[in-house]
């Protein structure tokens, strides 16, 4: 019988997890015992066909996954997410015909392990510039050097996707998505990431010193700013989607904890009485109830969207930008609701909800920011500003 996310991720592996989560958010340490649970369980090829050895899910059951595991550890669930994403964007081209990344599923079905190296210090422009050096070579391989911030899975990637900008081909200038390898000598891993939330991600930076991608590797090499081309939908599609079902996967869990919390304690004033009977409580937790469970069905729907291949057109990446800024201010919202119900106990280093509060803190720094996303909905809608 084929996983799903329920018995994938069932709950006594979701509660091995959660028992670790604190440990490494204190000792700033990498998943790693969380990694080699979840690679022994298939998890990290869900979205690899079963043909090249993986689970064959949807994008709507890696949705529910995430939303599951991040409520066990958010951090682990959002260094996992990298992985995923590279996967989903294979994904995202197969489904359309385009076979451009099937080296990737066939690699990830092995076992190989993607990070996700695109974001660069100062680079607003996210997929449409680069500050990496992307120079070309005989044969049709490029070197890439640059700086490459909040790589995830750091101490566990085995391949690397990245891009950089081609500025001495005649056809120049030009964004090189490619491959490379962590073996490679010109790549380097600084020990450098100290958060004070998503701790476990170990999002390091990489440094490339004119590492290589073969030919083979190559991917693509797209003009410089907004694009419609398959791969950059496709990266935008599963990285939003997924980031998105993170943060709603850590608004569930602390709206759960101030449940507890609310019948947990009691009150003086009310003689004695579970905070769950207070009004002002009732109200706070079913404010933020009533934000939460608008999360999953947008979620789900876009992904079922992206699986049918339904035509927004323009409107896609509206609705992209807009269910992760949803997501994550959603969440950042409940948890703060959260927060105030559970009381001072939250503010102490050992509370779940003090971490969650600080991890969620974490999602107004992936991209989409809000004001690029509200950019891009305002050109969807309206159009883009007169020159």
């Amino acid at each position: 019988m084929t996983a799903t996310p329920e018995t994938l991720l069932h709950d006594d592996l979701l509660e091995r997890v959660r028992e670790r989560a604190a440990g490494y958010d204190r000792d700033n340490a990498f998943f790693a015992d969380d990694l080699a649970e979840l690679r022994e369980a298939g998890y990290l090829t869900v979205l690899v066909p079963e043909e090249f050895g993986g689970l064959g899910w949807d994008f709507d059951d890696a949705v529910r996954a995430q939303m599951r595991l991040a409520g066990a550890a958010p951090a682990t669930a959002l260094a996992v997410n990298m992985h995923l994403v590279w996967t989903g964007v294979a994904k995202v081209l197969r489904d359309r015909g385009d076979d451009a990344l099937e080296f990737l599923l066939r690699e990830a079905g092995e076992g190989e392990i993607f990070g996700f190296g695109i974001s660069e210090a100062g680079n607003d422009l996210m997929l449409f510039g680069s500050r990496t050096a992307a120079e070309p070579q005989d044969g049709g391989g490029y070197r890439y050097s640059g700086r490459k911030i909040f790589t995830s899975l750091s101490p566990a990637w085995t391949r690397l996707g990245t891009m950089g900008l081609d500025t001495a081909s005649p056809d120049a200038p030009k964004i090189v998505y490619g491959f490379i390898d962590r073996d490679d000598p010109d790549v380097r891993i600084l020990d450098d990431w100290d958060t004070i939330g998503m701790r476990a991600t170990q999002s390091r930076t990489t440094v490339l010193d004119g590492a290589f991608a073969p030919p083979d590797r190559i991917v693509r090499r797209l003009d410089p700013g907004p694009n419609a081309d398959p791969l950059i939908f496709g990266i935008f599609a599963s990285f939003e989607l997924l980031l998105a079902a993170v943060y709603a996967g850590i608004g569930a869990r602390a709206l759960d904890l101030a449940v507890a919390a609310a019948q947990r304690r009691t009150s003086m004033k009310h003689d004695g009485a579970a905070l769950s009977q207070d009004p002002d409580i009732r109200w706070r937790i079913a404010d933020a109830a009533i934000a939460q469970d608008a999360l999953e069905p947008q979620l789900l729907a876009i992904a079922r969207d992206l699986d049918g291949l339904v035509d927004h057109g323009s409107q896609w990446f509206a609705k992209l930008v807009g269910v992760k800024v949803r997501a994550t201010e959603t969440a950042k919202y409940v948890v703060d609701q959260s927060v105030r119900v559970a009381g001072g106990s939250a503010y102490f280093t050992g509370s779940e909800l003090g971490r969650l509060y600080r991890d969620v803190l974490a999602g107004i720094f992936h991209p989409s920011d809000d004001e690029s996303a509200h950019s891009t909905v305002a050109n969807a809608w309206l159009g883009p500003l007169d020159s």
